[in-house]
């Protein structure tokens, strides 16, 4: 690698860190599109950020003065921030000097706009996964050389007649174009050319660093590749390349804006709302009861759509219920039986570690060959109906021939949606994968795939043990069920947003599955029995699946012994009880009237034109990390993530300092996305769906070209065209734990440090050791007690107004 060529490749390394990393429509992760600005507080990261992608940090002040006048922000807890920041006008003076002090939108540069058009045309040709029927050619040698070879074809780039015309390499490219500028001056021209389509630099650079992304192998691109190609466009469209001077210049401010005090007071409000309903003191339970033996135990995501479900479950029967990451901390690539690709489901923050497949079981040929039959006919329907659709010798005579089928087909889907699930889910069809086939999840040493297959007996042992040990388990029901969960939706590009975000934007009853099959392994349960875990014999551990459309909860791989078979009846019966109970509470943010919530949940999950199947994690706002006992008594309305955890059975901490470090940044991640999607979805969301279109099977344009949207679309987050149902709040994170502990946990994670300090996440710690005192963390480390008596009752969530940023 030559000097020129190594100083390139790390400036640009260097200028992609302020943009976020973006994954395809397929596996949607939710991530904090300021990433890259972590480092930095909030307020001068959400200046610089606007400074660079052009977009606001803030709610608008419509969104502050409807969450006054509704009561979520306190007067007191307001006047304290105020007077803390020393202004002393009042609320509605204040409110009219943020409106008045709106800017005005920014005028784009027509010439900017055709180059972003060109570019887009190409990265949608090149990265397509699948979807094109005629693909671009030469993809697998680059994205580079692909497009020199095809350019001079492309009618709108002057002055390119042959490949000749253009350099061999990417690097040669980039050193061509800028030959002009001083070195220094290049880093500066590179973050402002990969901050012009955020989402397709984020795209590319997430492609690059995912090592089993098949489409990567096969068809590579770099942000060099990249770059090269963009600068090169803009020489032969004679578009200056050069930053514009305000946008580079530094952002220096340390004084906290007025927006950030109004957000922080509605914050404390919140916080202080939520730590007097979970420190309140329980009603006395019979000494029966605090002995009694629960009929089951389900595990769930710590996902905010789990609370709802949990509740209802604990009404209904004899039932605990417990938060878990929901990879269950297998962290796997996992391939289904009938999948031509494996998938990464786990955080992304993780790497994957097991090769899990699906296998068939040694009595499954019955339901296998059911399943493979009419998998056989399905696809090949699908082949066909594509080829006609496409051809364009066919394409005329077929819309002749099945324009009336196809009518009818979507006139139901229109007027009897419900009918349509019946027939689609409710009828007598071919099995599941889940009922003939079971994980593999025996080592194997002699796997040929780039990640082992299975898990030794000690990996076993451990991610069990690890389990147990983050919710702090020292009792064991009859049965143990882990609940991985999933969505149901139809015509919906961002249906994968709606599943698990700690396995990726997969559904996690494959990882259920596994940590099911793990613990009900004989030689696993001896050693955890040999290292303290006393597990009755009689405890059978399943898998099952949450589905958060309908509220069901299917029990997976039911083959229990016939000791067990009335509990799982009783334990069905009582789902489909608390399915009912959950639904009816969900659908009431949804719809103004359901006399069968179950039916109008099934309706929204078949619907072809149902833009809001459910509300996804709207609304999220906190993270409680403690026992159920803290929130078991009270409705929080879907807004908090909820993980178990007792410190008394973690007196090292090592409980406590993998979820810190693990679900606490996966939330913070989710929060932030939902924040600033919120706050502008035209620069970190993605718009409204009714006008998005899908591209490559990678993500969406609004329009028929232009960048890729990055983030959630309106109907994710707004009630509708004005109204916000999420609240833009910044993660409030609270800790059932002694403040030592966590300071010294904290002391040991400087990337925690950082996003406490810089105003990501707020934490607040309930300490038991001080009669469940809170603290609320300052900075540096430094506590405070948390000194207030807000009402426990929260105005409602949903419904606060809001300006669609233009």
């Amino acid at each position: 690698m030559t000097h020129n060529e190594n100083y390139l490749t790390k400036s640009i390394d260097r200028a992609a860190e302020k943009v976020g990393s973006v994954w395809p429509l397929h596996s949607f992760v939710t991530a904090n599109p300021l990433s890259g600005f972590e480092d930095q507080p909030f307020h001068q990261a959400v200046a610089e950020a606007e400074q660079l992608f052009g977009g606001r940090g803030y709610p608008h002040p419509s969104v502050f003065r409807e969450a006054w006048e509704r009561g979520q922000i306190d007067a007191a807890v307001l006047a304290t921030e105020l007077d803390t920041h020393g202004i002393d006008e009042d609320p509605e003076t204040l409110l009219d000097e943020m409106a008045t002090a709106e800017s005005a939108p920014t005028e784009t540069d027509s010439a900017t706009d055709t180059l972003d058009r060109i570019l887009s045309k190409w990265l949608s040709a090149f990265l397509d996964h699948g979807n094109a029927t005629w693909s671009m050619p030469d993809r697998e040698r680059g994205f580079y050389a692909a497009w020199r070879e095809i350019a001079p074809y492309d009618s709108e780039i002057s002055n390119c007649d042959s490949p000749s015309d253009i350099p061999e390499t990417p690097i040669a490219a980039l050193e061509d174009v800028l030959s002009d500028y001083p070195e220094g001056e290049w880093e500066t021209i590179f973050e402002q050319q990969l901050a012009a389509l955020p989402g397709w630099t984020g795209f590319i650079k997430q492609q690059t660093t995912d090592d089993a992304d098949p489409w990567q192998s096969k068809y590579p691109i770099s942000l060099v590749d990249y770059l090269a190609v963009r600068l090169l466009l803009a020489d032969f469209l004679d578009v200056p390349i050069e930053p514009d001077e305000h946008a580079t210049e530094p952002v220096e401010n340390d004084d906290v804006p007025l927006p950030e005090i109004w957000l922080t007071a509605w914050e404390k409000t919140h916080r202080d709302r939520l730590i007097a309903r979970v420190t309140q003191p329980t009603e006395e339970t019979s000494s029966s009861d605090e002995t009694a033996r629960p009929a089951a135990q389900l595990v769930f995501c710590i996902d905010t759509r789990s609370e709802i479900i949990r509740r209802h479950i604990e009404a209904v029967g004899p039932y605990e219920t417990h938060g878990y990451a929901g990879f269950f901390g297998v962290p796997m690539r996992y391939q289904a039986y009938d999948a031509d690709v494996a998938v990464d489901a786990c955080p992304p923050i993780l790497d994957a570690q097991h090769r899990i497949t699906d296998r068939p079981t040694t009595d499954a040929d019955a339901k296998q060959d059911r399943h493979d039959r009419w998998q056989d006919v399905l696809d090949a329907g699908q082949k066909v109906l594509k080829s006609l659709k496409t051809n364009t010798a066919t394409a005329f005579s077929f819309v002749e021939k099945t324009g009336p089928g196809y009518g009818a087909a979507l006139t139901a889907r229109t007027l009897l949606p419900a009918r349509v699930y019946d027939l689609l889910y409710d009828a007598d069809r071919a099995p599941r994968e889940h009922e003939f086939c079971e994980p593999s999840i025996d080592y194997n040493p002699d796997s040929v795939n780039s990640l082992r297959e299975g898990l030794t007996l000690e990996e076993k042992v451990e991610y069990a043990q690890d389990a147990f040990e983050l919710m702090g388990w020292e009792e064991f029901a009859r049965l143990v069920v882990f609940t991985g969960h999933t969505s149901q939706t139809t015509n919906n590009p961002f249906d994968s947003s709606l599943d698990c975000g700690a396995c990726a934007g997969n559904p996690g009853g494959p990882n259920a599955r596994v940590l099911a099959t793990i613990c009900n392994d004989d030689d696993v349960t001896a050693e955890l029995r040999e290292r303290g875990f006393d597990i009755p014999a009689d405890t059978v551990f399943l898998a099952a699946e949450h589905n958060t459309t309908t509220d069901e909860i299917t029990l997976f791989d039911v083959e229990v012994p016939a000791s067990h078979q009335e509990d799982i009846e009783q334990l069905r019966e009582d789902l489909t009880q608390a399915q009912t109970r959950a639904t009816a509470e969900r659908t009431e943010s949804m719809t103004d009237e359901a006399a069968d919530s179950v039916r109008e949940t099934q309706r929204r999950a078949a619907d072809w034109a149902e833009t809001r199947p459910e509300w996804g994690l709207a609304g999220n706002a906190s993270f409680v990390i403690g026992p159920r006992e803290l929130t078991e008594d009270e409705a929080l309305d879907g807004r908090t993530f909820l993980h178990s955890y007792d410190w008394q059975t973690d007196p090292d901490g090592e409980a406590l300092e993998a979820i810190l470090t693990g679900p606490l940044v996966v939330t913070q991640w989710i929060n932030n996305q939902y924040y600033f999607a919120t706050v502008d979805n035209a620069v970190y969301g993605s718009g409204s769906k009714v006008t998005q279109n899908p591209v490559g099977n990678i993500g969406v344009f609004q329009g028929n070209g232009g960048d890729l949207m990055t983030g959630l679309p309106l109907q994710s987050l707004y009630a509708d065209a004005d109204q916000a149902h999420h609240q833009p709040l910044r993660l409030t994170a609270l800790i059932h734990a002694p403040v030592e502990q966590v300071t010294e946990i904290l002391h040991q994670h400087e990337q925690l440090v950082q996003l406490l300090d810089n105003g990501w996440i707020q934490l607040t710690v309930i300490d038991p050791e001080q009669d469940n005192k809170p603290l609320h963390y300052q900075k540096n480390l430094e506590w405070k007690p948390v000194e207030s008596t807000q009402p426990s009752v929260e105005p409602p969530a949903q419904a606060v107004s809001s300006e669609v940023a233009d």
